[in-house]
């Protein structure tokens, strides 16, 4: 693919919170590209940066973290150099987010129609009847009937699918090339999320946009994306073609995740389930070396200082001393 097609290139993203015992590391040396019409999951467990990655892309961060990047581009044009009206205008038009909870993200105080068409109408210059068109038309599209009627309706009246539709809908309202959806179904029960997740994919094939997909659910990552990229202890620590990535981890975590899933069929009723011993080390102060090392069965003393790269023929590119036939370096 030709570099025009690049939507979003972020290179070298690092992102600090102060606190009272030094900053916390939250986000280290993240960098990866997502492609017109392409799908890139984050995956990882709770706290390892994921929903901090896309924070800082959409420049959403809280006032006491703060953001350092080699490069953080979407259709070319850098926003770690833009201004904040500049930001604000890429915000609304090129680029959307959806957000975990519904139920927060919506105001609770206005009614759908309000928030559906207030920033249609302020960044695509459009009258108030264009809105509600375009409302209405992006509720179809996202599985909702009797549209017209919803506008009317507040958050609280809907059930979590449909506020969760209509957050998707929102997101689409200004034809965004670039769509990030932080665990889009985590707070839905799962014939809801099953629901929430195709309607994603079926929309992002449909429109061609470029999603980064968050999640901690790896059956997920299989259903939906193209790409993934593992993230631990604020690092990613393997990424490539998810097909390559399911058929052949390279990373004793990503093994180790994949070991967690239980098979049907093959997994015993009642089992125990996989686990990973140890907890996630603290990031916050100087941190060396691989942050897995505690909990992985293949740490030498040299996992302590600078931890290599290495990719393989399929795409993938993991950081570890292991080479790809699974030694020691």
């Amino acid at each position: 693919m030709a570099d025009n097609d690049i939507v979003l290139d972020v290179q070298g993203l690092t992102v600090d919170i102060a606190t009272p015992r030094g900053p916390l590391h939250a986000v280290r040396d993240v960098s990866f590209q997502v492609r017109r019409g392409e799908t890139l999951c984050l995956v990882g467990e709770s706290g390892c940066g994921k929903s901090m990655t896309s924070l800082a892309i959409m420049g959403l961060l809280p006032k006491a973290a703060q953001r350092r990047t080699r490069r953080l581009a979407v259709l070319g044009e850098d926003l770690s150099a833009a201004r904040g009206r500049r930001v604000n205008a890429l915000r609304g038009s090129k680029m959307a987010m959806i957000f975990q909870e519904p139920m927060t993200a919506l105001n609770p105080a206005y009614a759908i129609g309000e928030q559906l068409t207030e920033h249609y109408i302020h960044h695509c210059k459009a009258s108030a009847q264009q809105a509600r068109d375009r409302a209405v038309e992006l509720l179809e599209k996202v599985g909702i009937a009797s549209a017209g009627q919803r506008l009317a309706q507040y958050p609280h009246q809907l059930s979590g699918g449909l506020r969760q539709r209509v957050m998707i809908a929102m997101a689409l309202m200004c034809g965004p090339e670039l769509l990030i959806a932080d665990e889009p179904s985590t707070a839905l029960d799962v014939t809801i999320q099953a629901q929430i997740l195709r309607l994603l994919a079926d929309l992002q094939a449909e429109l061609g946009i470029a999603m980064v997909l968050i999640t901690h659910d790896l059956g997920v990552v299989a259903r939906i994306a193209r790409q993934v990229a593992v993230m631990y202890a604020g690092q990613i620590v393997e990424e490539g073609p998810v097909a390559e990535l399911f058929a052949t981890p390279r990373h004793p975590y990503t093994q180790g995740l994949l070991g967690c899933i239980p098979v049907p069929g093959r997994t015993p009723p009642g089992a125990a389930l996989g686990t990973i011993p140890g907890v996630v080390p603290a990031l916050v102060g100087d941190l060396q070396g691989c942050a897995f090392r505690d909990r992985c069965p293949h740490a030498q003393a040299r996992c302590r200082e600078t931890v290599p790269v290495h990719g393989a023929g399929t795409g993938q590119r993991w950081r570890c001393i292991l080479h790809p036939e699974g030694v020691l370096a």
